[in-house]
Parts: structure tokens; C-alpha cells; sequence
């Protein structure tokens, strides 16, 4: 397989059909083998009879239908998982993506990127409650990611396929891709999309996102920052405190035994306890983090590195990326 399509969807049984027809013809040009993933993301509007009917109509359409709703990253990984192409693509399937992209993204991932990335420039949303939250969030995940791109939420991305499939998605962070690829060392592209209004369906999308990225986003920040390191995260604040504590606690013992002052009613004495105990917590929480890190590597055989290429030897090049193990979803059709 050349190219796999990859689209979650949850109550679109009036978007489904005209999908379908958009994706097939938006990838006829294309030369190789293509296929459609549908992740039916345990709808209950009717989407999954809707779903079946395409299935027998269209050759190239595979339908993964999860037990429940599991969430919009966890549908996703469902059909990167199903996925058997050298290039997945991956958009909504509200129609407000323009299949007509796809080609174009393609096109860009083949000048030697591992990930090209949508931007909605004319973003066909409200500005208060989707498309300002959106702005800011997009800033401070370029700020804190180190990772600058317009539209991290833009769900249209073309992948190399291993590339995709060593991703490990869970939670709300579908919305990281990119920054979870760079952390692999992934080269990555971003280029304008079409993004056209809804006009059938309701949006699942609001201002109730927003307290979840922001928690997503400290995450991702440890995982791609941190995760090999945790006692930098937790030892040096805790080395801090502990000398903060130990420094005022013995300005205060001197004050006590050699000028006789009094200290029960100094609130500072208990500030100098306090930081000298939240100091030991702050390094044996990083020394607990370390000991787990080395559980998570070691037991698993899990690499620190990631290899793109091995130039000298008999053989094709080493894949830039480990594949991915499978994920726990329903069978495809």
C-alpha cells in the first residue's frame, strides 16, 4: 500500500457519504495503491450503518469501529494502527478539511520530510471560542516545544508511515504530533490547507478543551524534555530548598543559643522546616523518577537514541524510527 488515509469520526452520518466521494476523487491522480481508514469513534447517530453501506460500495475503504468513544487521539492511533501504507495522511471527517490537499501535502512530505503539517490560514471558525483559545495555545506550545508552527491543532498531516506508526498516542495528544515527531529527530514542513465551514453535523470542539491542553502540554514537555532525566527536574529545586532550609534553620539556631532569642513566635522557623522537608521530598521524588526511567528502558529494551541512518554497511539504511507496537483496538472489516 502507497497511501493510507486515516480519519476518526464520531456522530457524522451526514458527512460520511460525501466524504467518501471527495477522497476518491481527490487521490484518483495519485499513482500507487491508496486505501481509506475510517475509525467509527463509537457513534450513535447512525454513522456506523452509514459507514457499513460505503463499505460495500467502495473497495478501498476500510472501517475500524471502536467498542465505545475512546476520544479523538485514541481513534486516531486505532487507524494508524489498521494503516498499511508508506504515507498516511490524516484529516477530520466533519468535511471542514478539503480532501483536495491531500496531493499537495504529499507532494511537499516527498522533497525529504518525515511530517507535513497543516495551517488553516482562513480558519472558518468563531473567533471567541475556537479560533482565539486556539491562537494562544498555538503560541505557547511553540514557546515551550521550542517547536514553531502556525496550527498545531490542524488535524491534516502527511506522515512516513513508520514514522506514524512509532508515535505513541494516548490521552489528548493528537494535538502534539509534531512536537512528539521532533522529539524523534523527524524533519518537519508545514504548508497552508484549505478549511472550509460546517455545514452539516455539530462540532465537538470547545472552550473545554482548553484546561486539557495546557495539562497535555506539561506532558509532553517532561516526555520530550525530561523523560530520560528526572532527577534534573526535581533535584535541583530540591537542593534549593534543602539549602535554603538548612541555611536559615542554622541562622536561627545560632540566633537561639548564642544571643538568646526567642523563636516560638517567628513564623521564619517554620518556613526553614518546611523547605529542609520539601527539599528531601523534591530529590527523593527525583531519585524515584530516575529509578523508574531505568525500569521503563531497561525492562522493555528501549532505546535512548534513534538511529537515521547506517551508512558503510551491506544492507538497506536503518529506518529513522522503531516500528510501533500494535495497539489494542477492534479488527477492521
Amino acid at each position: 500500500m502507497d497511501v493510507s488515509i486515516v480519519i476518526p469520526v464520531y456522530n457524522e452520518a451526514e458527512n460520511v457519504a460525501a466524504l467518501v466521494q471527495e477522497l476518491a476523487a481527490a487521490v484518483a491522480p495519485l499513482p500507487g495503491s491508496k486505501e481509506f481508514v475510517i475509525v467509527d469513534d463509537g457513534s450513535t447517530d447512525g454513522t456506523g450503518a452509514a459507514l457499513e453501506r460505503l463499505c460495500r460500495q467502495e473497495p478501498a475503504l476500510t472501517v475500524v469501529r471502536l467498542s465505545r468513544n475512546f476520544g479523538q487521539t485514541a481513534a486516531l492511533a486505532a487507524g494508524i494502527a489498521h494503516a498499511a501504507g508508506a504515507v498516511i495522511v490524516t484529516l477530520d471527517g466533519d468535511l471542514q478539511n478539503d480532501p483536495a490537499d491531500i496531493p499537495r501535502l504529499i507532494a511537499k512530505l516527498h522533497e525529504g520530510y518525515d511530517l507535513v503539517n497543516g495551517w488553516r490560514v482562513d480558519r472558518q471558525d468563531t473567533f471567541v471560542t475556537r479560533r482565539l483559545p486556539s491562537l494562544l495555545a498555538n503560541r505557547l506550545i511553540s514557546f515551550t516545544t521550542r517547536l514553531k508552527l502556525h496550527d498545531y491543532g490542524c488535524p491534516v498531516k502527511a506522515f512516513r508511515g513508520d514514522l506514524a506508526r512509532s508515535l505513541r498516542l494516548y490521552g489528548e495528544m493528537h494535538r502534539f504530533i509534531p512536537a512528539l515527531a521532533g522529539d524523534l529527530g523527524a524533519t518537519i514542513a508545514e504548508i497552508p490547507v484549505n478549511h472550509r465551514p460546517r455545514t452539516r453535523g455539530r462540532s465537538k470542539y470547545g472552550l473545554g478543551r482548553t484546561v486539557r491542553v495546557l495539562l497535555d502540554l506539561v506532558t509532553v514537555k517532561f516526555m520530550t524534555s525530561y523523560l530520560t532525566r528526572p532527577i534534573h527536574v526535581f533535584g535541583l529545586p530540591g537542593i534549593v530548598a534543602t539549602a535554603a532550609g538548612a541555611l536559615l534553620t542554622l541562622y536561627l539556631g545560632i540566633e537561639r543559643l548564642l544571643l538568646d532569642v526567642a523563636l516560638a513566635d517567628r513564623p521564619i522557623l517554620s518556613l526553614g522546616i518546611l523547605l529542609l522537608l520539601v527539599g528531601v521530598q523534591f530529590v527523593a521524588l527525583g531519585l524515584l523518577g530516575e529509578m523508574l526511567v531505568r525500569l521503563y528502558h531497561e525492562s522493555q529494551g528501549k532505546p535512548v537514541y534513534v538511529v537515521r541512518a547506517v551508512l558503510g554497511r551491506s544492507g538497506p539504511p536503518a529506518p529513522l524510527l522503531p516500528a510501533a507496537e500494535p495497539h489494542a483496538v477492534a479488527s477492521p472489516r
